[in-house]
């Protein structure tokens, strides 16, 4: 099953290229979001593998979509690449600080870009596997806590429900 990536980004000329080179060219599903907003209502824990995310965004800057993101448990483990035109030290160290996994300014190189969402991709893979976190659809099963989410919303289960589930 391709993983699925979410690109938040105002620019249809960006997002064009970044949907065919992710998704022609290396077989990923792809979302897309014009604005913040937009991006935080179709967003689904259970169906987006990372998110590339432009900081300058309409509505909800990308600055509080990542501290969202980051801040609700259900999403706080997807990996988000910030891609922006701010290329200062400060707003680097602003989002790596709010909880982005990596930051790249444009223009910038598309062979650097997918060769960083493989990196991040393999690293969450590994993550989870060794967290005991199942994803099904919409269901998030984190084992090791006797959780589950479903569409990110915590489940109230007994601890024989959890197991049977």
């Amino acid at each position: 099953m391709p993983k699925t990536i979410l690109i938040v980004d105002d620019e249809p000329s960006v997002v064009k290229g970044l949907r065919f080179n992710l998704e022609q060219q290396e077989g990923y599903k792809i979302d897309v979001a014009y604005d913040g907003q937009q991006a935080l209502d179709i967003f689904d824990s259970s169906k987006h593998d990372l998110v590339l995310l432009d900081l300058m965004l309409p509505v909800v800057d990308g600055m509080e979509v990542c501290r969202r993101l980051k801040g609700n448990t259900s999403t706080a483990d997807i990996p988000i690449i910030m891609l922006t035109a701010k290329g200062d030290e400060v707003d680097k160290v602003l989002g790596l600080e709010l909880g982005a996994d990596d930051y790249i300014t444009k223009p910038f190189s598309v062979r650097e870009l997918i060769a960083r969402v493989k990196a991040l991709l393999r690293r969450a893979q590994a993550q989870n596997d060794e967290e005991g976190i199942l994803r099904v659809g919409p269901l998030v099963i984190d084992t090791s806590n006797y959780e589950a989410f479903r569409n990110g919303e915590k489940l109230s289960l007994t601890l024989k429900e959890f197991e049977l589930l």
